[in-house]
Formats: C-alpha cells, structure tokens, sequence
C-alpha cells in the first residue's frame, strides 16, 4: 500500500484502535500486527508474503542455533550459511537478471556466444529493507551484541509494516525491547506523529511528484532535447525529488510508528548542508549509512590496517551500497564517485603536516557549494537509467546554452527553493512549530491538519507516483 492514499488510510483506521486494544496482551498484539503487516505486503502481489515470511523463519532457526552452539568454529559456519542465504535469496530476486545479462555482454566481447538464461525475475517491494534487518538480526546475535527473541517478537519486528518496505532500517537493539515496554496511547506524542506525517505528505505529494512531473522525468527521458539549462535545473530538481520523496516516506513512516507507540531512529539531517561528502553520509539515509559502516566497513577491516585498506574498505564499502540500490551498472558507478570522493577527503586530512583550517562562515559555505555539487553530479548516476543516458546529460550540460528552456518555470524553482532552504532552517524553528501545534486544543488541530492535507491534495499532481525507494 501507499502511504498517501485512501487505502492506506482506510487501513490504518482499523489498524491502530486495534493495535492499541490489543497491546496490553503480547499473545494478542504480536500476531496482530503480523497479520496486518501481511495484509499491508500482500497488496501489491499476495505471492511475495510467502518469500517475508520464508525469511522469518529462515534467519529466526539461523538466529536460535547460533546462539546455542558453544563451538567458535561451528557458529562462524553457521553465521556464513545465514549471509550466504541472505545474500542468495536478494542476490536472485534483485540481481540474477543484472548478472546474465553483464555476463553474456562480457562473453560477447571476446566473441563467445554463450546461451544464458534471462528470466525478467520480478523484484519484491522493500526485499533489500527487511533483509538487511534480517541479517543485522542474526550477526548481533554472532557477536553476543542481542539474545534471540521469540520467534513471534522476530516475525512483529521484521513485518512491521511502518518500515518494511522502504526503511527506516531499524536494528533489533532500536526496535524489540519497545515490545516489551509499557505503552500508555494518553501518553503518546501525537502531536509530533501528525506534524511528521502532514510535512512527509508535503515532500512527497506537493515537492517530489510536481518536480518528476513538471522536469525531472522530461529531462532525464529525453536528454538530447533538453537545453542545458533544463538539465542543470532537472538536476538540481532531482536532487530535491529524492530528498523529499524519501525523507517524506521516513517522515510518514516514523509519524504512523510513533501513533503505534513505537520511536524509530532519525533517518536524514539536512544532507543538502553537509560540509564535505563523508559528513552528507552522516546526514543521508542515516539508518542505511550506520548499516554499512557496522557490518561492511568495520568487518572489512575499516581503518585498521593502513591508509591503503582503509580506502580500499571505504571504495567496497560504497560500491556495495551503489549495487544495494540498483541492479545497473550506473548504480555501481555512483557508489564508486562516493567512494572516490570519501577517500580523496581521508587523503588529503592525512597529508603530512596538514592544519585544518579555521571554521569560518565562509569557508562552511563553499564547502557546502561544492559538495553539493559532487552529490549532484552523482545523482546523474544514479537516475540516468544507462551510461548512454548519463554521457547525454553530461554533454548537454556544456553544448545547449542559449537555447530556449520552457521546462524552467517559477514553479519548478520555487519548489527546488523550498526543498534545499527548508535544510537550512535553525533546528529550533520547526521545534517551535511544533511546539505551538502541540499547544492546540483538539479540535484546533485536527482543523489545522484538515487544511494541511486539503492543501497538499490541491497542490500536488493528479495521482499519486509510488516512491522511489519502493525500487530499492
């Protein structure tokens, strides 16, 4: 289902006074809200319930065992059938087609004809989602870092539909011990749940489907028709649609969590303000960034074994996190420019006899220009559905000056104001907002939020586009 649409809502009408009435019971509860995350999952394609719930089980048996092995040698193999099983069941959904198809392109360069077999898998929704949190489930339990839980505690935390299919990622140590904490729904913060919920509506509806409209989606499917200005300003709009489109879902996903009485983790911090590329990952997809840094980067050697290895961990690192995005080469390569630009950053503060200079004003905000930048001239990667595509945007960035530029409207700039200004807004003035919301009487803010979503239906497009982390 999604989030902002009539279905949903529906939905969520029913789910949560029952979710609620149901929660002083866990044997009541957990099967509850299981249920209903299956139902919310089933949606799309009921098939694909089988495959979650294959992967419950899968990693809870996985989970038990290692935790009652004694023997180093036997848990270790036992953690690597796990991964291997992981990393198996999404290597064949999201990439079996990507590997054939590069491996017979592979085979033609060198004049082989190899017959493969080109299946046209189709990708389950949020499959890279739950199975990251399924393996960070059992490699804590490895470590000793979390004792396995039962099995229906496992199947609520995996399926809970509020992150299942585009995040936050939440780790079992962030999520599980909330099932077994009293829950008073007097005592919930609803008034932030509704502000989070109405602005994630806002990014989503209003800023990330009129900018893919109005010339995301021109620009980038007819590249060689598009001015250079149009491609600049497309860029720089897709830039903003991807930053509101998901922080928008995190947004509403954290917002519809919060009313449930669950806290999920903060998933994005102004990553349009960051002052050089490694602090824009601290920043972006934070949830996602943790993940790879605690079972990639660190496993992988991280910064322990020279200034060679460590920017040989930080390259895999992102490479991994390009492919976990996409099954396309274009994929890998905006992995490889992040992985570029975070060891070029390691190198340069290492230098001998580096001083980093004195934190100005100034200084923050050309930093903050060209790594926006860098992100930007990544983005062309990562939405450009070919290299074909990418070396079309590049080339026209620098061949159609001059030539008329309707896609560029007041409106498309406008939007693409707003999406990047709004990140540099002192962290005390959407708290106030909220603070002043929270001060309302009931009905006061109810009518509050009837005008918000009134005026977001009007605002945006007709439709509503799926998100973009749907594909991830």
């Amino acid at each position: 289902m999604l989030f902002p649409t009539t279905t949903f809502a529906l939905f969520f009408a029913l789910v949560l006074p029952l979710s609620w009435l149901t929660m002083p019971q866990a044997r009541l509860w957990r099967p509850f809200i299981t249920l209903a995350s299956f139902v919310f999952y089933s949606w799309w394609d009921w098939r694909f319930v089988f495959l979650l719930g294959g992967s419950i089980l899968l990693n809870q048996v996985f989970a038990m065992r290692i935790h009652q092995v004694r023997r180093p040698s036997l848990r270790k193999r036992l953690l690597i059938v796990a991964l291997a099983a992981n990393v198996g069941l999404l290597g064949y959904f999201k990439y079996y087609d990507f590997f054939v198809s590069s491996s017979h392109n592979l085979f033609s360069l060198v004049g082989l004809d190899v017959p493969l077999d080109v299946r046209s898998v189709v990708l389950p929704v949020g499959i890279s989602f739950y199975t990251f949190m399924a393996i960070s489930y059992v490699v804590d339990v490895y470590r000793g870092d979390f004792e396995p839980v039962s099995f229906g505690k496992f199947a609520a935390y995996l399926s809970f539909f509020p992150h299942l299919v585009a995040g936050p990622i939440v780790r079992p140590g962030e999520l599980i011990p909330q099932f077994d904490e009293p829950r008073d729904p007097r005592r919930v913060d609803t008034s932030r749940a509704f502000f989070l919920i109405a602005t994630g509506l806002f990014k989503k509806v209003v800023i990330a489907n009129y900018l893919a409209a109005n010339i995301v989606d021109e620009v980038y499917g007819a590249p060689t028709h598009a001015s250079s200005l149009e491609l600049l300003i497309g860029t720089y709009a897709y830039a903003v649609q991807i930053y509101a489109d998901f922080s928008g879902y995190t947004d509403i996903a954290i917002g519809i969590a919060l009313l449930l009485g669950f806290r999920f983790p903060q998933n994005f911090d102004s990553p349009y303000a960051a002052v050089s590329v490694q602090d824009f990952w601290r920043r972006w997809h934070m949830t996602l960034s943790r993940w790879l840094r605690d079972y990639v980067y660190i496993p992988l050697g991280g910064n322990r074994g020279g200034k060679l290895l460590t920017y040989r961990n930080l390259m895999l690192t992102m490479l991994i996190g390009g492919l976990w995005h996409g099954a396309g080469w274009t994929f890998v390569a905006w992995g490889a420019i992040h992985g570029a630009g975070l060891v070029t950053e390691r190198w340069w503060r290492s230098r001998p006899g580096y001083v980093a200079p004195r934190d100005t004003a100034r200084r923050r905000f050309w930093h903050r220009l060209a790594t926006f930048h860098f992100v930007c001239f990544a983005w062309i990667f990562f939405r450009a559905d070919s290299f074909e595509t990418a070396s079309e945007v590049l080339r026209g960035l620098f061949t159609g000056w001059g030539e008329a530029s309707p896609l560029v409207t007041p409106g498309v700039l406008l939007a693409i104001a707003v999406g990047i200004g709004s990140q540099y807004l002192p962290a005390r003035i959407p708290q106030l907002v909220m603070t002043r919301f929270s001060r309302f009487p009931v009905l006061g803010q109810a009518g509050v939020l009837a005008v918000a979503l009134m005026l977001t239906h009007a605002m945006g497009p007709e439709g509503v586009a799926p998100f973009i982390y749907f594909r991830f």
